[in-house]
């Protein structure tokens, strides 16, 4: 079992997480991170570390939308490159926060 980064981060890319994962899973993309499920060992760390809850392990949302963001996370976290030191996140997280239907503002590249 893996965890996945899911929608609440588009826009925020808070970085709190990364810096407490002990395998240095999660890879950054320029508005979204994602976790590269083969190398999540499953420990949920990170999950109270996410100030807009976007971290969720299998089983903590439905099966459907965790195999979307797993999918999602695995093809990301191909492309991007690791990131292991906090940043400060995106000028605008606080206001894109609480925004629903963020996946059409996902940047990819």
């Amino acid at each position: 079992m893996t965890h996945v980064v899911t929608e609440s981060c588009i826009n925020c890319k808070h970085t709190d997480c990364v810096t407490v994962c002990p395998v240095d899973c999660f890879f950054e993309g320029p508005n979204f991170l994602a976790i590269n499920p083969d190398e999540c060992i499953d420990c949920g760390v990170c999950i109270p570390e996410c100030p807009v809850n976007a971290i969720f392990a299998e089983g903590d949302i439905p099966q459907e939308e965790f195999n979307k963001w797993a999918d999602i996370n695995s093809k990301l976290s191909t492309r991007w490159p690791v990131i292991t030191k906090m940043k400060p996140a995106l000028p605008e997280a606080e206001e894109w926060a609480s925004r629903k239907d963020k996946l059409i503002f996902l940047k990819k590249e």
